[in-house]
Parts: C-alpha cells; structure tokens; sequence
C-alpha cells in the first residue's frame, strides 16, 4: 500500500507553508522527515493522515485520493489504515491505559483483544500498567500509551510527530525499534518527523523539507 504525495502545497492565507512535495513511500519503507521548526513538517505529517487540508496536490494511498473523500470516508480510511503518534499525545483522561490503548480496535468493531493489548503495554515498556488512569502516569509514559494505540490495529501506514521527544535514551531507542519492527513485520509504511539525529539515522531514506519542497 504505497503512499503517494504529488506537487503538494499548503498556505496560510498568501503565506506558503510549504509546496511543491512530491515523494512516495514503499509498503516496508520507513521515511524520516526533517527541516526547520516552523517549516511545516507536522502540517505535511497532518495531509498525510487526511487531519489538514492542501491548497494544491494530490495525496494517494494504495490508489485512494485522500483528498477527495468526504469527511466520513476518510475517517473510515483513516481509522483502517492509519495509526498516527501526536506529539502531543490525545490521550483520553477518562479511560484507563488499556482501554485507551485498545480504542482503534473498538473503533473498527473488533473485539477487545487482551492478549494484544498486554503485548503492546509491554513492548513500549508499560506492562502490567493497563487498568491506571492517564493522569498518574509522566509524560513519557503518556508517550508510549500513544505509540502502543497507534500500532495496536497494525496499520498499512504509520505517521509519527517527535515520538521520542519526551523519552530518556533507552525508552526511546526501544520505541524506534518497535516502530521499526512494525514496518518491517507487516509491511507498513512509516514516516516520521523529528530533530532527533538518532531517529532520523534509523531511516532507510532521510529528507530535508523547506518550503520549497522536499529533497534528500
């Protein structure tokens, strides 16, 4: 399921964000995006998963144009296909660890997968922790409820804003080698935006965006 950006561009009234972004990304591949803060990367992240919309361009995956469905199609497609990791977490207050956890599994129907859930909770370094609640856990631990959501349905394409940012070293080297291992067990596309040179290193192909577009 190859994700596919052709001539993008997004402005903010007569101020371009960025144009001109033109890449694809391979079933597999794992694509890390870099630039300048305020270049736009989180708002090209947000294209991507069909969250922002773009002044010009197309944005395609597995042959869909993201940009032409309405707004229930691409939450349908976006729910089926895509598990994206905030930078500013979105963890639910209300619900406890696991049930936050297991949202897209609930969200696409499926049952409650215990045995899935604890494998996740455990391989982002949070076992046993599923019944506590958001507000008793640090923000890097609030980090890795959101990575273990947003690989729990094991989606065709992973999008991930700094999800080492608020990690020490070795919690987040355990995380990139999650994302990783995920791209590569069930062939999902993965692009990350990020100022870690660690990360950014891990990635089979590095690009620089500018607001003139992306390049390598």
């Amino acid at each position: 399921m190859t994700l596919r950006i052709s001539n993008l561009g997004k402005h903010y009234g007569d101020a371009p964000v960025f144009e001109n972004v033109t890449l694809a990304v391979e079933p597999g591949e794992f694509v890390a995006i870099v630039g300048e803060s305020g270049v736009g990367k989180s708002t090209l992240l947000n294209c991507m998963a069909g969250l922002d919309s773009w002044d010009q361009g197309t944005v395609t995956h597995d042959g869909t144009d993201i940009g032409a469905l309405d707004g229930e199609a691409c939450a349908l497609w976006r729910r089926r296909s895509v598990g994206f990791v905030f930078q500013a977490f979105h963890v639910l207050p209300h619900l406890d660890v696991a049930q936050n956890v297991s949202l897209p599994l609930m969200l696409l129907g499926q049952r409650k997968d215990e045995d899935r859930i604890a494998h996740m909770l455990e391989a982002v370094g949070l076992p046993g922790m599923g019944a506590r609640l958001p507000q008793t856990l640090s923000g890097g631990q609030l980090q890795r409820v959101a990575i273990a959501r947003a690989l729990v349905h094991r989606p065709a394409l992973l999008l991930a804003d700094e999800p080492t940012g608020n990690l020490d070293p070795s919690t987040a080297a355990k995380v990139m080698e999650l994302l990783i291992g995920q791209t590569r067990e069930h062939g999902a596309s993965l692009v990350l935006v990020t100022h870690s040179e660690s990360a950014a290193a891990r990635a089979d192909r590095l690009l620089h965006l500018t607001a003139g577009g992306i390049r390598a």
